[in-house]
């Protein structure tokens, strides 16, 4: 069984075409980056992943269930989902520990839930593995960039899901916060009993070595698919972006940047 399974899947939205026949096809035991410019659908693309929007034509089926024929509020507990959405929804006054102990019932802000021993040893765990066990009783509003991305992920992975999304993670972080989370996202890549992952991300800097697929799309459409090495090419990413790029890989790490050096032909 694949962990998603796209054919055709187009999404409209007050006539705007945000995915436009997109095929697409994630095995369980892989790990996507997806990569474009603004607007190319990246989100779009996620949210159906995370059964959150249905496709307005081709369809969709996540962990072996057809979108449209399956409910969803049963299927969402499978799926780990880390976005800045998301974080907009926690309370700043949050524990973090209470942030990753809500996903066992798929809400933010604890209330009057009940727990087993099980679920906090789980969420203690998942904590610890994340590298921010120290955090536990501060609240939400009070950690920094990097520490509110790890605690996500922490209540991304609460509820031992089968497919784990990502969207942006190293968003607004410096470059030590950026380097911390991806050598924290290339441990969970490397674990073979982690989750199918999808990472979606703007700069192929942030894509952690352990990733073995990409997907590029631009306005809605597929670039280029496939394994990571021969889809991460100074073509494909050129035609993605628009822009001559130079592609180069070392120790595992990715780098773009323009093939037009500096200062040659341009205006201010």
């Amino acid at each position: 069984m694949a962990a998603l399974e796209f054919a055709d899947v187009s999404v409209v939205r007050s006539g705007q075409r945000l995915l436009d026949t997109v095929s697409w096809r994630v095995e369980e035991d892989q790990r996507w980056v997806v990569l474009g410019p603004n607007g190319a659908g990246k989100t779009t693309l996620l949210s159906v992943a995370a059964t959150q929007v249905h496709p307005s034509s081709g369809y969709a089926e996540v962990l072996g269930e057809l979108l449209g024929s399956v409910d969803v509020f049963e299927l969402r507990p499978r799926i780990g989902l880390a976005s800045a959405v998301l974080a907009d929804r926690i309370p700043p006054s949050e524990r973090v520990r209470d942030l990753v102990l809500t996903a066992a019932y798929a809400v933010v802000g604890r209330w009057r839930e009940r727990y087993e021993g099980y679920d906090a040893q789980r969420a203690e765990d998942l904590l610890e593995r994340m590298g921010i066990a120290h955090l536990a009783e501060r609240t939400f509003g009070t950690l920094s960039e990097g520490e509110r991305k790890r605690a996500q992920i922490a209540r991304s992975l609460m509820t031992d899901p089968e497919l784990l999304l990502l969207d942006e993670p190293a968003a607004g972080l410096d470059l030590g916060g950026r380097e911390r989370l991806v050598a924290t996202l290339d441990a969970l890549a490397s674990d073979p009993a982690a989750p199918s992952m999808v990472l979606v991300t703007h700069h192929v800097e942030e894509i952690p070595p352990a990733m073995t697929h990409a997907l590029l799309l631009r306005a809605g459409q597929v670039v280029a698919s496939g394994p990571i090495e021969t889809t991460l090419t100074a073509p494909a990413l050129s035609d993605c972006f628009g822009l001559g790029l130079q592609v180069e890989r070392r120790d595992g790490r990715w780098t773009a940047r323009s093939a037009q050096p500096a200062g040659l032909g341009g205006a201010d």
